[in-house]
């Protein structure tokens, strides 16, 4: 079976991956001259853990990742609003969870990709997909070439796909009503010296800090908006530190000793759940299939768990179709759930109202944390063969 991936990020480097080490012939295209790092960092929680095992790179992730023991939840004035174990959730799940650069997990996915002499051509973009006969299909490409494939698999993202245009038609991302200035800091001391996650609420804005070692961590910081706002790179630093004025000290000094060049702003969107993921042998996986918004902490997560499952699927021996029909019947459930969980959750952080944000804190207050971790190694195993 010859299998072209559309798109070269986390989604369709770690299928191109899986497919290879279990004996399948795979091309991967990405239209971008280069590889290119939307986000600034990932935490991969235990559930995209084990998928890192089983691709052979899991011992190189953790050689230039962090391992935050908590997550912390506090107010806009740094009264705590409860903790999450996060070491309970990786003695729950059966493997911990890193943070790490998006930047680092890209080069470690591409090491890989080279170890297993799988071809990567860039500046490829997609101009057409035309099913042919017996099956097949042929993807014309904006350079002139053309090539035949038994199985093309989409993951160009969730803002510009081809492939999901050709599967669903007109079904656009969906902006969700506010933005993420993100960043990389990089401190002279030991700032994150037990390497917890920070998450800072307040009134329609959130700031969260992602430590990766005591002197680097990655970070965004949201607000409501509209999508007319400023989209000057200049200002971002002075638009942040304007927001953030007053805010706990960690804030205001990550902001102010965050280079400019290292600081991009994102107009946050995501994908109307769906439940068909597939037209005739072209299938979506990763962000084209089913973005979430960033308050998942699963977006990477579930691109990494779409390869792993299309090889399981893929291994049975049924004819293409079925494969495709039970890779999606896996999947679907799992991430809508998510995708609606972090609609739900940023509803919540992202949210004006004084008298909604004081009762949404005194929820948190009253949270069992035990039991909320619990839920999320139930729900992030779901599906696979740990926990």
């Amino acid at each position: 079976m010859k299998v072209a991936v559309l798109g070269g990020g986390v989604a369709g480097l770690s299928a191109a991956i899986a497919l290879k080490q279990n004996g399948f012939e795979v091309e991967v295209y990405e239209r971008n001259s280069s590889t290119t790092d939307i986000g600034a960092g990932i935490v991969c929680w235990p559930n995209a853990s084990f998928v890192l095992d089983d691709l052979g790179i899991l011992d190189q992730v953790a050689s230039v990742s962090g391992m935050p023991p908590m997550m912390k939840r506090m107010t806009q004035r740094g009264e705590s609003l409860g903790s999450l174990d996060i070491k309970q959730l990786n003695r729950l799940m059966g493997y911990p969870s890193f943070s790490i650069l998006r930047s680092e997990l890209m080069s470690l996915l591409l090491r890989r990709m080279a170890a297993l002499d799988i071809s990567l051509q860039y500046g490829c973009m997609a101009t057409a997909i035309e099913p042919i006969e017996k099956g097949k299909t042929q993807l014309c490409f904006d350079n002139g070439e053309s090539l035949i494939a038994d199985l093309v698999i989409g993951a160009e993202g969730r803002m510009n796909s081809m492939t999901r245009q050709y599967v669903h038609g007109d079904n656009r991302p969906v902006y969700q009503g506010f933005i993420n200035w993100i960043g990389v800091y990089e401190s002279d001391d030991r700032r994150f010296s037990d390497l917890s996650v920070f998450d800072y609420w307040g009134l329609g804005e959130r700031f969260g800090i992602v430590p990766i070692t005591d002197r680097k961590a990655y970070w965004a910081g949201g607000v409501v908006s509209t999508k007319t706002g400023n989209r000057n790179p200049a200002t971002y630093k002075d638009d942040l530190t304007a927001l953030f004025e007053g805010w706990p000290d960690p804030i205001t000094a990550i902001i102010k000793g965050t280079p400019q060049s290292r600081i991009n702003k994102i107009y946050v969107h995501d994908l109307e759940p769906v439940d068909v993921w597939h037209r005739d042998n072209v299938l979506l996986i990763g962000d084209a299939a089913h973005a979430p918004l960033p308050t998942s902490g699963q977006g990477a997560c579930q691109a990494l768990e779409d390869a792993w499952h299309l090889v399981q699927c893929l291994k049975t021996g049924q004819p293409l179709q079925a494969v495709l029909e039970r890779f999606t019947d896996i999947r679907a459930s799992k991430t809508t759930g998510i995708t609606l969980g972090a609609r739900k959750l940023a509803s919540s952080i992202f949210n004006t109202d004084p008298d909604y944000c004081s009762e949404r804190n005194q929820n948190s207050l009253r949270t069992d944390y035990r039991a909320v971790v619990e839920g999320m190694a139930k729900g992030w195993a779901t599906g696979l063969p740990i926990g």
